[in-house]
């Protein structure tokens, strides 16, 4: 039976996240690894009134297949919306709805990195991302995080070293060191990127999660097209 699986397989391990959130089922531990947050606080009441009135208003459409893009009108909100609170100019054709952003990172590991290509990591940085793009079997090249983000020095260094496909990034509240890019630091990052033939990773989940201080431009902003954001 094992001789019939993908050789990419072998080298395959098990979902980190997937382990961790095994212990949150223990009611005798109190878990920070997951990132769970507090179920006292879901809007589960307007979460429920929101799908009564799209099934009610909608629901022959939103029941039945789609694009596979996702929902029209949904994609239409987070266009504007993303104009509204960043300024980020998207059509509703550039929004894709995915399961999460895990789908989101598997489908960008699937269009561009072929084996041994090389992709910055952040150190320490995100399992997820890492373990939805170690399945095509790229050179992971981590660089060191600083109190206001990348080291740019060192980052500088590895793009020297060779050709490089994808920088992912968790630029605000950082997964796992909660590290958020200085706006110097986004710009200087910027103009590194804007210089070598490569994509970065926005991987946003995190940035609406702001308690105090400014909110600070989307790297998408610096670099258009260069950049695919994933977000919540």
């Amino acid at each position: 039976m094992n001789n019939l699986f993908a050789d990419r397989m072998a080298k395959t391990h098990k979902s980190f996240i997937r382990e961790i959130l095994k212990v949150t089922q223990d009611s005798n531990v109190i878990s920070f690894a997951g990132g769970l947050p507090n179920p006292k606080l879901f809007p589960v009441k307007e979460l429920a009134d929101a799908c009564l009135k799209v099934l009610l208003e909608d629901g022959e459409n939103v029941l039945q297949y789609s694009t596979t893009e996702g929902y029209l009108p949904l994609r239409e909100y987070i266009a504007e919306r993303y104009f509204v609170k960043r300024g980020l100019q998207a059509s509703p054709d550039e929004i894709l709805i995915t399961t999460g952003s895990q789908q989101g990172l598997d489908l960008i590991g699937k269009v561009f990195l072929n084996k041994g290509d090389r992709i910055i990591i952040e150190r320490p940085g995100y399992l997820g991302a890492i373990q939805a793009f170690g399945i095509y079997e790229p050179e992971f090249v981590p660089i060191p995080l600083l109190d206001d983000g990348i080291d740019i020095g060192l980052l500088e260094n590895a793009l020297k070293a060779g050709e490089t496909k994808l920088f992912h990034t968790v630029i605000n509240f950082q997964n796992p060191s909660g590290v958020t890019y200085s706006r110097q630091k986004r710009e200087k990052l910027a103009d590194i990127i804007k210089a070598h033939n490569m994509v970065l990773v926005e991987d946003n989940p995190y940035g609406e999660l702001r308690f105090m201080g400014e909110d600070l431009p989307s790297m998408k902003s610096y670099l258009g097209d260069c950049t695919i954001v994933l977000g919540s």
